[in-house]
């Protein structure tokens, strides 16, 4: 994905923030993500994860809200985590009609559906909660463009493997975006159960 190739709207979010170029790992995985690829992208902390998940997400939804259905789920660890990933994507959403909703345990669940109802693009969400939102009709994600999993580390939790495996089950054609320090036993069984045609990208 070439820096000079991103929408207007991003490119000048991230001059905002001072950032001209890719991270080594960026180059790498932006331009299969571009492609269409789903994809493993492993590297260590520090190395332009979160940014790569941001640039790729606003990317592909060209930057802009669009009718009522999430086109992209990112599955986080927690409240925590869902809370950070919103507040690092509204740094370059300032200007943007894109809407970014986060999805967790501790809120209340009927004012989840209605938020979700009222029309949302990017969900944050964590495994338990997505779940329980869409066993009860309460998510369309027949829209759904990108499956993504920040910091997959979490996942060593057999619960929210257990949960995250579920969603996929329901999907048709999509793409999946699996970010994490290492590639383990956890990214094999994805591999086995939703992501057999999967490119990994590990930063050298």
């Amino acid at each position: 994905m070439s820096y000079k190739k991103l929408q207007s709207e991003l490119k000048e979010a991230l001059a905002e923030h001072h950032i001209t170029g890719y991270t080594d790992f960026q180059k790498g995985v932006l331009s299969k993500i571009k492609g269409g690829a789903s994809i493993f992208g492993i590297a260590p902390d520090n190395s332009g994860k979160t940014t790569a998940l941001i640039i790729a997400t606003l990317q592909k939804l060209e930057c802009k809200a669009f009718e009522d259905a999430p086109r992209a789920l990112i599955f986080v660890k927690d409240k925590q985590a869902a809370l950070a990933l919103a507040s690092a994507f509204e740094k370059f959403t300032k200007r943007m009609s894109i809407r970014i909703y986060c999805a967790y345990d501790e809120q209340n669940i009927e004012d989840q559906r209605a938020d979700i109802y009222d029309g949302v693009d990017v969900v944050i969400a964590t495994p338990k909660r997505l779940n329980k939102i869409f066993y009860l009709n309460s998510i369309n994600l027949g829209k759904l463009k990108l499956f993504m999993v920040e910091d997959s580390e979490f996942l060593i939790k057999a619960s929210a493997f257990s949960d995250l495996l579920r969603t996929p089950e329901s999907l048709e054609k999509c793409q999946y975006v699996v970010f994490s320090t290492q590639f383990d036993n956890r990214m094999e069984r994805m591999q086995e159960s939703f992501m057999a045609n999967a490119e990994i990208f590990e930063l050298e």
